[in-house]
C-alpha cells in the first residue's frame, strides 16, 4: 500500500471554557464576607503548525478527531480556574485547509512553522464574584464555560515545487528526475511505474537551485478518470514552470505532437489557469533511432498552429540516458524561473471570510419552529449559547437567563405566533411551559 496520502477529512473541537463558581466569603473576623467564586479557564484552541519534516496526510488517515481539553472550573477564594493547553496538529508544508461544509479556503500553510488557530476555544465562565451590585451584594449567579467551536475540515497537500514535469507514462519523467536530482524515484519499462509525486531539488552549475515535482502520467481522458485521472494534479497548481516532457523517438508508436495537444487538454479541462504557466518543451529520447527526424515534423506541426506574432514554447532535445542537452535545459529553466512571479493559487471568491467569533449582529438572535407534537421550539446561535452556559442549578441563573429571553423579543414573538399558557416550549432537549 501507498504511504502517499494527500486528503483527508477530519473533525476538531476547542476545549470548552471551565465553569465559573458560584462561593461566599465567611472569615470569622470578616462581616458580610460577600461573593467569592472565580471565573472559569479558558479552553484549548486547535492550532495547526507547519512541519517541515512531513511530506505526506498519512498521519490523519486513522486518526481523525482531534479535542482540545477543556478549562478548568473557577475556584472559591475569588481564584480563576487554569486555562487548558492549545492542541497542536502538525501538518505537511502545502497544506490547504477547506471547512468541509462550505467548501471556502480557510487558510493555505506553506511556511515552516506558520501557526494557525482552526477551532477557537471557549472563554471561561463568571463566577458570582463578577455579579455583584449595589442591589444584589451576595448574587448566587455563575455562568458556564462557553462551548468550544467545533467543525469538520478537508485537508488537501499541495507539494512545494517551483518546476513540475508531465507527459504520457513512460516518457522518461522519472529518468529525468533521477539524473538531475537526488531523488530515486521508481523507475520501469511499464505504465504508471510513478503512482505518487516525487520530489527532489536540483542544482545548476551556475549554482541556482529550483525543487522539481514528478508527477505520475497523465493519458488522454484523464480528466474523467481514465488512468489515474488527474488526482495528483494538484501539486502542479503551486509550481511556476511546467516541463512538457516528449517521447520523441515515438518508441509506443503515437504521434509526440498529439501526445503534446492530449496532455496540454487534459491540464486545461482540470484547471484552466495551468495554461498560464510557461511551458518548457523537453524532447526526451533524442538518442533513439527516427528521433531528428520526429522533432524536425513536431517543430513544423507547432510553428503551423501559431500566429506569426506569438512566441513558440522552448524546446530543447535531451536524452536522460546519455546525459545529452541537460546543463542547457536547466540553465534555461532558471533563467525562466527567474523571470516568472507566484501564480495567484486562490480567488477572494474561495477564501472564507474573515472568522468573527461574536454574535453576528445582523444574524437574528433566535428562530421559532413548531414540532409535530405542538411543541414550539426555540432556536439560534445567540440563544442556544446563552442557554448552554446558564448554570440550571441556581434559582437565580434560570431568572437571569429567562429575563435575557424576555430582552430579546421572545415572549412577544411567541404570543405573536399564537402561544398560550402552558404550552410546552423546548431549546435544545429542555422544556418547560410558556407563561402568559
Amino acid at each position: 500500500m501507498s504511504m502517499f496520502l494527500d486528503t483527508a477529512k477530519i473533525q476538531v473541537k476547542a476545549g470548552k471554557g471551565g465553569d465559573g463558581m458560584v462561593a461566599f466569603r465567611r472569615e470569622k473576623y470578616v462581616p458580610n464576607g460577600g461573593p467569592w467564586g472565580g471565573d472559569g479557564g479558558r479552553g484549548g484552541n486547535v492550532i495547526f503548525v507547519v512541519d517541515e519534516g512531513l511530506r505526506t496526510l498519512m498521519d490523519f488517515r486513522y486518526n481523525r478527531h482531534f479535542k482540545a481539553q477543556s478549562g478548568e472550573k473557577g475556584m472559591t477564594k475569588g481564584m480563576h480556574g487554569r486555562g487548558a493547553e492549545d492542541l497542536i496538529v502538525r501538518v505537511p508544508q502545502g497544506t490547504t485547509v477547506r471547512d468541509a461544509e462550505t467548501g471556502k479556503v480557510i487558510t493555505d500553510l506553506i511556511e515552516h512553522d506558520q501557526r494557525f488557530i482552526v477551532a477557537h476555544g471557549g472563554r471561561g465562565g463568571r463566577g458570582n464574584i463578577r455579579f455583584a451590585t449595589p442591589k444584589n451584594p451576595a448574587p448566587e449567579i455563575s455562568e458556564n464555560g462557553e462551548p468550544g467551536q467545533e467543525r469538520e475540515l478537508l485537508l488537501e497537500l499541495k507539494v512545494l515545487a517551483d518546476v513540475g514535469l508531465v507527459g504520457f507514462p513512460s516518457v522518461g519523467k522519472s529518468t529525468l528526475l533521477s539524473v538531475i536530482t537526488s531523488a530515486k524515484p521508481k523507475i520501469g519499462a511499464y505504465h504508471f511505474t510513478t503512482i505518487v509525486p516525487n520530489l527532489g531539488m536540483v542544482r545548476t552549475q551556475s549554482g541556482e537551485s529550483f525543487a522539481v515535482a514528478d508527477l505520475p502520467g497523465l493519458i488522454e481522458g484523464a480528466s474523467q478518470g481514465v488512468g489515474l485521472g488527474t488526482q495528483f494534479l494538484r501539486h502542479i497548481e503551486r509550481t511556476r514552470v511546467i516541463l512538457h516532457v516528449i517521447d520523441m523517438s515515438a518508441s509506443e508508436g503515437r504521434d509526440p505532437y498529439e501526445d503534446y495537444l492530449a496532455i496540454n487538454k487534459e491540464l486545461e479541462s482540470y484547471n484552466l489557469r495551468l495554461m498560464e504557466r510557461p511551458q518548457i518543451i523537453v524532447a526526451n529520447k533524442m538518442d533513439m533511432p527516427d528521433s531528428a527526424e520526429n522533432l524536425k515534423e513536431f517543430k513544423k506541426k507547432l510553428a503551423a498552429n501559431y500566429d506569426e506574432f506569438e512566441e513558440l514554447p522552448q524546446i530543447f532535445p535531451i536524452s536522460s540516458l546519455t546525459k545529452q542537452g541537460l546543463a542547457t535545459l536547466l540553465d534555461a529553466t532558471a533563467e525562466l524561473l527567474d523571470k516568472t512571479s507566484e501564480f495567484l493559487l486562490y480567488e477572494e471568491a474561495d477564501m472564507e471570510d474573515e472568522a468573527y467569533y461574536g454574535f453576528d449582529e445582523e444574524a437574528p438572535a433566535f428562530e421559532i419552529s413548531r414540532d409535530d407534537d405542538a411543541t414550539w421550539v426555540l432556536s439560534g446561535d445567540k440563544l442556544e449559547k446563552l442557554f448552554t452556559m446558564t448554570n440550571f442549578d441556581r434559582d437565580e441563573s434560570i431568572m437571569k437567563f429567562s429575563r435575557q429571553l424576555r430582552g430579546m423579543g421572545v415572549d412577544e414573538a411567541l404570543r405573536a405566533r399564537g402561544a398560550k399558557d402552558g404550552d410546552l416550549v423546548r431549546i435544545g432537549k429542555f422544556e418547560f411551559e410558556f407563561v402568559d
